[in-house]
């Protein structure tokens, strides 16, 4: 997954990813995609896996690590559950490279858009909405 600057907004990366899940009858195949787009993220070091970059309120664990440049944020994202990492891979998608005024003009709420929110467990979603609460965090400064 690419740390350059994204070529297209937040609203077009969402619309893009809500038309690759609406190509799935089943949510089957849609879990299988999510865990294919959660291979492709970058592997954690062991040093980067530490207490420090756990997201609390996790049921599986999940590692965040935020990076500033200019005015610009981009994350390091993962987690050891295979579902979780494909959601972590969304989080990316959507937010990576962003500027800090970009992520806080969007509604964090986009599993709920790409259908995705009413089939995936309270756990995870709790655990999706403490990343968010990260990425927010991390624009805030």
């Amino acid at each position: 997954m690419s740390v350059e600057a994204p070529v297209s907004g937040i609203e077009e990366v969402i619309t893009d990813l809500e038309e690759g899940f609406a190509l799935f009858d089943d949510w089957e195949d849609r879990y299988r995609y999510l865990m294919e787009m959660g291979r492709e993220l970058p592997v954690l070091t062991e040093a980067e896996k530490v207490e420090a970059n756990l997201v609390p309120g996790c049921q599986s664990r999940v590692w965040f690590i935020p990076r500033r440049e200019g005015d610009q944020l981009f994350f390091r994202i993962n987690s050891d559950a295979a579902i979780v990492q494909g959601l972590m891979a969304l989080v990316l998608r959507v937010f990576n490279g962003r500027t800090a005024g970009e992520i806080r003009e969007v509604d964090p709420n986009f599993l709920q858009r790409l259908g995705l929110g009413e089939h995936i467990s309270l756990s995870r979603r709790n655990g999706v909405a403490a990343v968010l609460a990260r990425v927010q965090a991390a624009a805030r400064g």
